[in-house]
């Protein structure tokens, strides 16, 4: 995956030249984000508005699964732990079949028509926040307002084509796009089960709430006394032969923890089919299209409607573990693929979910869009909506104040 985001003055590193797999973003996953932007005009309506309002949903009988699942690779005594250990983890999460993410115990006249008017509802109804959203607004809230509202300013030509395309599937049938994403993971995870590695598997999963959707970089199985179980790895790639920043390092360690969280969601819990119908806006007795059939067909799989296909993937969550709590972060040139730094960090469970609850005040309209902090206002240097930021004017009356 690319690295995009700027850096303070560089600290060179001696070059490395290991040659390891380049992995790059995917036109999926960026074209998503890109498709949201471009059709935000249309991504609000009173109809949509009443999709964060699940409380008389209820989630269809899970299938039966068989006790010799294929997938089921994982002793049952380990896999019983580590789902119990995710369950207490999960257990503050509020039941999605009880929940409106907007609602905060009251709703003053203030207090709604703000939230009315939150970038979650005018942007992403229908549509879930991506891991990208959120890394974003991490980064910096006000370019992240700026990017929604304006359009971002420049967009590379695979990156219009992606949009164009992703655009043109779900206006054919959104049915269809889910199915391709979730057909992704079902072949992703029988690489990982079969070949111990798998890439770009996208995911979807619900955090405080919230309905997010992303795409993992690496997935490989580790063994560790005998155990096998699924690790998360990221690889950015810098097109400068510099270490990442702080603010780098701490904005990728948010990317692989929101990752680690949507899998460890949906592998311990059960997937709450009837609430993703209703907010994605899907049918779930959608007959596919005959692209979609050939691609079912050629899995060996016996599915006819979205729903038959939903479940089945909720089957297989319900047999996988969740992910080792250490997770990688490797840093490569673009040139050559020297590795230039690898991070190797814990999850820590209080620090994402304070991250988390802070971003999702911004995205539910609970508050204003923040700035960057003074320490780290070398990013406005990089940002195209800096000549028009309020920020930008608050320096430069500061500065002449001050002189």
């Amino acid at each position: 995956m690319e690295e995009q985001r700027p850096s303070p003055p560089p600290v060179p590193v001696a070059a490395d030249h290991l040659e390891i797999p380049t992995v790059f973003i995917t036109e999926e996953e960026m074209a998503a984000f890109e498709a949201a932007i471009t059709s935000a005009a249309r991504s609000l309506s009173s109809r949509s508005l009443s999709l964060l309002q699940p409380k008389a949903l209820r989630a269809p009988p899970s299938p039966s699964l068989p006790s010799s699942s294929r997938f089921a690779i994982f002793p049952h005594n380990l896999q019983t732990d580590w789902k119990a250990n995710a369950d207490r983890r999960f257990s503050n999460l509020s039941n999605p079949a009880e929940l409106d993410v907007e609602d905060s115990g009251g709703c003053t006249t203030n207090n709604c028509l703000r939230r009315s008017k939150s970038l979650f509802r005018r942007y992403r109804m229908r549509r879930g926040l991506s891991v990208t959203d959120i890394t974003g607004s991490e980064w910096c809230e006000k370019q992240m307002e700026f990017v929604l509202t304006r359009g971002r300013r420049e967009l590379t030509e695979a990156m219009k084509a992606g949009s164009f395309r992703h655009q043109q599937l779900e206006e054919e049938s959104r049915e269809d796009a889910w199915a391709l994403k979730l057909l992704n993971f079902i072949y992703g995870t029988n690489q990982l089960l079969s070949k111990g590695l798998t890439r770009e598997l996208p995911i979807v999963g619900l955090v405080e709430g919230v309905w997010v959707i992303g795409v993992i970089d690496e997935v490989r199985m580790t063994t560790i006394k005998g155990v096998q179980f699924p690790s998360l790895v990221d690889t950015k790639t810098r097109r400068q032969n510099t270490l990442p920043s702080e603010p780098q390092k701490r904005n990728a360690r948010l990317q692989l923890m929101c990752y680690k969280y949507l899998w460890d969601y949906i592998v311990s819990n059960d997937f709450p089919i009837g609430f993703f119908f209703k907010f994605f806006e899907l049918r779930p007795h959608h007959k596919f299209s005959n692209e979609i059939k050939e691609q079912i067909a050629n899995s060996g799989l016996h599915i006819e409607t979205l729903e038959e296909l939903v479940n089945h993937f909720r089957a297989i969550c319900c047999s996988l573990v969740p992910s080792h709590d250490e997770l990688l972060l490797r840093y490569e040139h673009q040139a050559d693929h020297a590795v230039l730094a690898e991070d190797t960090f814990t999850f820590d469970w209080d620090w994402f979910k304070s991250q988390i609850g802070h971003c999702f005040q911004f995205w539910l309209g609970k508050r204003e869009a923040g700035y960057v902090s003074e320490d780290e206002r070398w990013k406005c240097r990089h940002c195209s909506f800096s000549a028009t930021c309020p920020l930008t004017q608050m320096q430069s009356n500061t500065k002449e104040a001050n002189n």
